[in-house]
């Protein structure tokens, strides 16, 4: 996983909440981790109902770790977020969830996921 610096973007209003606990100077490193992911392995991004996101993941091993371990990571800082990841079919997806009150944090985070893996809605 390389991890990259990337411009900032219309969509990274509002990433990080002030119910984020992460350490101001971590967050860099967690939006470059997200970025890779959302680059490397995000074939598509689903709106799924109001307050939920699915993104189609690249159905790998790998891929799969790396979105778990990330997404308990990020629960740790960011409760208000619910992550299931699911392997069916021969497709992975990860599911994620904010709640209205966080729902342009949500939002944020879809649209950046569109636009980093360059597929925004359909498969690559």
């Amino acid at each position: 996983m390389e991890l990259q610096r990337v411009p900032a973007g219309p969509d990274d209003q509002g990433w990080a909440p002030q119910a984020c606990t992460l350490p101001t100077a971590e967050r860099p490193l967690r939006l470059a981790e997200f970025d890779a992911l959302f680059a490397e392995a995000v074939t598509e991004v689903r709106p799924a109902t109001s307050g939920e996101v699915q993104l189609m993941l690249r159905p790998d091993p790998e891929v799969a770790g790396r979105a778990a371990e990330l997404a308990v990571r990020e629960t740790g800082c960011c409760s208000f977020f619910t992550f299931t990841l699911t392997a069916t079919g021969g497709e992975l997806a990860l599911q994620i969830g904010a709640g209205d009150r966080h729902l342009a944090v949500l939002e944020a985070l879809a649209a950046r996921a569109a636009r980093m893996s360059k597929a925004p809605g359909t498969r690559r």
